[in-house]
């Protein structure tokens, strides 16, 4: 003899078998009219205890519940289908990542119920959160200089750009520093590679303390070249700066045998400061800082050259 099996017992039991939560809430009296038991192996909580559409807010992450809430609500007085993610609370008090993937049952025009799937996306946002710290961390070594820590050539670029179009907006002074360790292919070539990258972190620790206010920047631009932005800094603040530099460094009393100009380590600054106009560009300004540098050089080094350029 035959068991007879209604249509609705089988698409329970299919409903049952799958992965995905099925549940089904009553929009007049917002009841649920069905859940499926998966429910309860996925967050703890009874197949019975869901009661109401309250107990489906209540179990989920205060951070979330006012955004889903106001959303789903929104969207099925609207008949409009739609999936929300968010965090649901287990029994045992932890939170699990549910995507709700929400149909919207209409009858004569009128929202009649709500249908859909509850999913575990849990894995899947550990694996998003994952590609986002990994990628916040290459854009911060996208950024970032290898060797010292501070900003690299790249970012340095970017923020020239965006201070140069404020300066422009606000009328303000802005002064660059451009700086490199004298004779230092000669440090490197008598105390070698290692010693050398040790020495231009040191002189980038020791540079950074010279920042006065959290907009100077400063970034390793080349071997063994730095440079400083100052925006809204005059041409006096910035003499300022560069002797505090060179201060700085004379302190460190890093041995430099091989100098012809000092038996420590010592530097060579160009300083210029300019008010961005129309008429020149960040690079045309960074490039006269550059010459005033090879004038310091020619001058016998361990010093600065400054100049004031308006047009």
């Amino acid at each position: 003899m035959y068991s007879v099996e209604t249509d609705s017992d089988v698409y329970k039991t299919l409903l049952e078998s799958t992965k995905a939560i099925p549940w089904r809430i009553d929009w007049k009296t917002m009841t649920f009219s069905y859940i499926g038991p998966q429910i309860e192996s996925l967050l703890g909580w009874k197949q019975d205890s869901w009661g109401g559409v309250n107990d489906w807010v209540e179990r989920m992450h205060p951070d979330d519940r006012a955004y889903v809430v106001e959303f789903c609500v929104s969207q099925s007085r609207a008949g409009v289908d739609h999936e929300a993610d968010y965090r649901a609370l287990t029994r045992n008090g932890e939170y699990v990542w549910i995507r709700d993937v929400v149909h919207v049952v209409r009858k004569d025009g009128e929202v009649e119920a709500l249908v859909g799937f509850m999913f575990d996306i849990s894995e899947r946002k550990k694996t998003e959160e994952h590609l986002l710290r990994l990628q916040k961390q290459l854009e911060e070594y996208s950024f970032q200089d290898g060797l010292t820590g501070i900003a690299n050539r790249r970012m340095f670029d970017t923020v020239l750009e965006r201070e140069w179009s404020s300066a422009q907006r606000s009328g303000a002074p802005l002064s660059v520093i451009v700086l490199d360790i004298d004779y230092f292919k000669q440090y490197n070539d008598h105390y070698g590679h290692i010693k050398g990258d040790e020495c231009l972190r040191r002189v980038a620790r020791t540079l950074s303390l010279a920042a006065n206010r959290p907009r100077d920047f400063i970034a390793r631009i080349g071997g063994e070249e730095f440079v400083w932005l100052l925006p809204e800094t005059d041409a006096e603040s910035a003499r300022l700066v560069a002797n505090k530099c060179l201060h700085l460094i004379r302190q460190q009393q890093i041995p430099h045998e091989f100098s012809a100009v000092s038996p420590q380590l010592s530097l060579s600054l160009g300083v210029g400061t300019t008010h961005a106009t129309q008429h020149t560009t960040a690079l045309v300004f960074v490039e006269q800082v550059d010459k005033l540098l090879y004038q310091a050089k020619r001058n016998g080094r361990m010093r600065a050259a400054f100049a004031d350029f308006r047009d």
